[in-house]
């Protein structure tokens, strides 16, 4: 019998809609008893401040970083498949802004595999987020 490697099926840096069900498609493994996914959507608040959109710039090497991560992911034995995007852009309440979806064999691996390339993501990509507040101020956060 051979032993299928893990890959990275999908990673993309994009100013389109994502798309969760097809990132859940993409990581899709006959072998996987639990598929995890996770969507980042932007809420209408932060720290007790009322939020009116978000905008997110990347640096060109975002999408590189992002393969980086996910492949990190993808390396650990328990993971079949990987699939994650982040968009950038100008986005409003209930958009989404991350998606990440990973299959394993059991669930308990693939939550915690999904919530490592979420966590590593928002850790180390170069993506910096504009908040606009309802009270018309903003400020730039979260860039590693």
């Amino acid at each position: 019998m051979t032993v299928e490697q893990p890959s990275v099926i999908h990673v993309a840096v994009s100013d389109t809609d994502l798309d969760l069900a097809a990132h859940e498609r993409a990581v899709a493994d006959p072998r996987a008893g639990a598929v995890v996914s996770f969507q980042g959507v932007v809420r209408d608040h932060d720290h007790g401040r009322g939020v009116t959109l978000l905008e997110y710039e990347g640096h060109p090497s975002a999408e590189a970083v992002l393969r980086e991560v996910a492949a990190e992911v993808a390396a650990d034995p328990a993971v079949y498949a990987v699939a994650v995007s982040h968009r950038v852009g100008t986005l409003k309440i209930g958009d989404v802004a991350l998606v990440a979806a990973v299959s394993t064999a059991h669930r308990a691996a693939a939550f915690a595999a999904c919530a490592r390339l979420v966590d590593e993501a928002k850790a180390r990509l170069p993506i910096w987020k504009r908040q606009v507040f309802t009270d018309g101020t903003e400020e730039w956060v979260n860039c590693p």
